[in-house]
């Protein structure tokens, strides 16, 4: 590895160092009579170091995730034995480099600290105050952060030297190269049951049976749970809810936004810095010289970026007369807004809109019924839980409350009924004989109590029962067969000498296919086949109700003096030699980690853990 390769990961170490001890802002200080989490040999791994790195693994993948990732969460995923895992590996690098007398002066710690930009001022230079206060901010001193400067500088020196001379051949690159772009000419036939030289004779009763036997996982009904329930729903007693017009036009006053709607307006917003250069943009499309669109692109946004959607003229304030007094689409500007100048442009006008009661009565008591009825079956939770609770059934469930009860033979593949509800699907393949009934709420309103009476296991179904369905597939089996037969009856004729042209075979021609290549109509692993075949040889490749013969026809090699093959030549060699530099580092760093010897706290880790929500 080049020494301009070593400076330049100086920095990137120091600069992710940096991001670690300053993305804790605001954690827990863990420091009192726990100090570590674990060491390797002398190097130390701190709570606080640990904390921070697990807080910034959380924040990262919050934000790729778009919402808040809880710990719990994370734990599941192994993130804190990842962060874990990277710490122990730099401490045993750490512990290495000391061990070989490893280190760098003060004048490289302090030039590494000035290449920082979070520790510079307005002025583009260093700020002693500004380094201060960011290292007080992330718990860290000076002396601490200097000290960490240093050894992980080490550290990558070591690595720098472990990798260094490391680096793929031309042989090896030209390997890959090869593999990757060498191209096939094939020709091909695809069979399917057009292509049979007779037709499929009708089964025996002795063909079915053999099949009905063979593929008797195709015929078994699944483990069916024999359920008695009781439910109810917000439908079910819909018709027994009824509501007066007071109760209803106050339902209308609340949600009278929705009924009366003013007029709206599709609107963009496009911003500039002063009123000149809003006036220079807006006398641009007014000259035609240039599109809205363009004017846009120019200020580096899209049309994501300025839409403000359907809006009112209140809405926009005091540049709402002016959008709003266009009579079609168009654009208007430069006018003031809360932004600074700007041009608007109008791409759609929505009239005003207004559902008066008599038409919005019946959405309103549909809505206000179905509200009703949630909320009198939510209020039924405590009555039958103390009636399952006092010893009731679920028959003499059906007679005291208004649940109606029924029974099902519920297997995965049944969806009817109270079985189209998740909640009920999950507690029947739970359910076991014996359990204590309760009351399990629909997320989309409703309950039910259910009592598993019993399980009726696995059954091959009679082949009175699936005739239909057995003779469907021993056709289709039948199909393939002889389909395999003809094909392979074709490719020995072929390999014989005979040529293909000649066999009345739906011949197809492809030249330079490549290797990530997709063909209509061939089956799985065609291409990868090919690519495993030497040139004219023959093959017979099945597929469901097909098949299809190959021929290689030609290799042929890819270019390697092109400007497009040298740019990929040289890709792969960084690639490879990257590779090559991580796997020696990856093996160094486990060495080192053996001879340094790992001690791990899990007091100190559980502690930890318990300050994250």
């Amino acid at each position: 590895m080049a020494k301009g390769q070593v400076s330049r990961i100086f920095v990137w170490v120091i600069l992710g160092l940096l991001i670690v001890g300053l993305a804790g802002f605001g954690a827990t200080n863990f420091g009192g009579s726990v100090r570590l989490v674990g060491s390797v040999g002398d190097a130390e791994i701190e709570t606080n170091d640990y904390a921070r790195a697990l807080q910034q693994e959380l924040r990262a993948i919050s934000a790729q995730a778009g919402r808040a990732v809880s710990f719990s969460e994370a734990r599941q995923a192994g993130i804190d034995r990842a962060v874990l895992g990277r710490l122990v590996g730099q401490a045993a690098l750490e512990n290495e480099a000391a061990s070989l007398g490893l280190s760098v002066g003060d004048e490289t710690v302090g030039q590494q600290v000035l290449e920082i930009p979070a520790f510079r001022g307005l002025d583009g230079q260093f700020d002693r105050e500004a380094y201060a206060f960011e290292l007080r901010n992330s718990g860290l001193s000076v002396a601490e952060f200097e000290d960490r400067v240093r050894a992980d500088t080490a550290s990558t020196i070591l690595q720098a030297a472990v990798a260094g001379g490391l680096g793929a051949t031309d042989t090896y690159t030209h390997t890959l190269f090869d593999w990757v772009r060498e191209a096939r000419d094939i020709t091909w036939a695809r069979l399917d049951e057009t292509s049979l030289t007779a037709p499929i004779p009708e089964p025996s009763e002795a063909d079915l049976q053999a099949y009905h036997t063979e593929n008797a996982e195709l015929f078994t009904l699944a483990e069916e749970r024999q359920i008695t329930y009781a439910w109810i729903t917000p439908d079910m007693i819909l018709d027994t809810i009824t509501a007066d017009d007071t109760e209803l036009r106050s339902q209308y006053e609340l949600r009278l936004d929705e009924f009366v709607q003013p007029e709206r307006r599709l609107v963009e917003r496009l911003v500039y810095g002063n009123s000149d250069a809003a006036a220079a943009a807006m006398a641009r499309i007014e000259a035609g010289e240039v599109e809205f669109d363009t004017l846009v692109e120019e200020r580096g946004l899209t049309l994501d970026d300025i839409d403000l959607g359907a809006v009112s003229e209140v809405e926009l304030d005091g540049s709402g007369e002016a959008v709003f007094a266009l009579d079609e689409p168009g654009v208007v500007g430069p006018l003031d807004s809360a932004l600074g100048p700007a041009l608007f442009r109008v791409n759609a006008i929505l009239n005003a809109r207004e559902t008066t009661f008599e038409e919005a009565r019946e959405e309103l008591l549909a809505d206000y019924a179905a509200d009703r009825a949630r909320r009198i079956i939510q209020d039924m939770v405590g009555e039958i839980d103390d009636l399952l609770a006092g010893g009731a059934t679920i028959e003499e469930l059906g007679s005291e409350t208004e649940l109606e009860v029924g029974s099902i033979g519920w297997r995965p593949d049944i969806n009817d009924g109270i079985a189209g509800y998740q909640e009920f699907r999950e507690a029947a393949f739970l359910a076991e004989e014996g359990d204590f009934p309760e009351v399990i709420e629909f997320e989309e309103g409703g309950l039910f109590a259910m009592r598993l009476d019993g399980i009726v296991p696995p059954a091959l179904q009679p082949l009175s029962d699936v005739r239909p369905r057995v003779i469907e597939g021993w056709e289709a089996q039948e199909t393939a067969r002889q389909l395999v037969e003809q094909a392979e009856a074709a490719a020995e004729a072929i390999r014989n000498g005979r040529e293909m042209a000649g066999l009345d075979l739906p011949l197809r021609v492809e030249r330079d296919l490549s290797r990530d290549a997709f063909l209509d109509d061939a089956p799985p692993g065609f291409v990868a086949g090919v690519f495993a075949m030497e040139p004219g040889e023959v093959r017979v490749f099945e597929d469901a109700g097909a098949a299809a013969i190959v021929r290689l026809d030609a290799i042929n090699p890819p270019d390697r003096d092109s400007a497009e093959a040298q740019a990929i030549l040289s890709a792969l060699s960084q690639q490879a030699s990257q590779g090559m530099a991580n796997d020696a580092i990856q093996m160094f760093t486990r060495a080192a980690q053996t001879r340094g010897g790992i001690s791990i706290n899990q007091q100190a880790l559980n502690a930890i853990h318990s300050q994250f929500p």
